[in-house]
């Protein structure tokens, strides 16, 4: 494969599908995470290598665990029996009524 079908310096298009994900959701981690990336001018561009490292450094743990500042779920859901939203001011969801019981 030649470097022209991978290059490796990407702009946030070819980001996204090299991470499987929208451009929509990529565009939230990067300003939610801490994502190797430069904005160059009105572009950003990220290097495909620095990228891959980067999913491969995280961690299911540091995503899950209750009370971490910074994680993604934090940012998008709050802890069971909060409203989302409540006492931030932030933005309330459509599923800021759902209650999660487990057996």
């Amino acid at each position: 494969m030649s470097a022209s079908e991978h290059p490796e310096i990407l702009n946030i298009e070819e980001a996204a599908a090299l991470l499987g994900v929208s451009i929509k959701t990529f565009n939230k981690v990067l300003h939610s995470q801490n994502m190797p990336a430069r904005k160059i001018g009105r572009e950003w561009k990220f290097s495909r290598s620095a990228l891959i490292a980067w999913v491969g450094s995280g961690s299911s743990t540091s995503f899950y665990r209750e009370g971490s500042a910074g994680d993604v779920a934090d940012a998008e859901a709050p802890p069971l029996g909060r409203a989302p939203g409540a006492g931030t001011g932030g933005k309330s969801r459509r599923t800021a009524g759902w209650r999660i019981e487990f057996d």
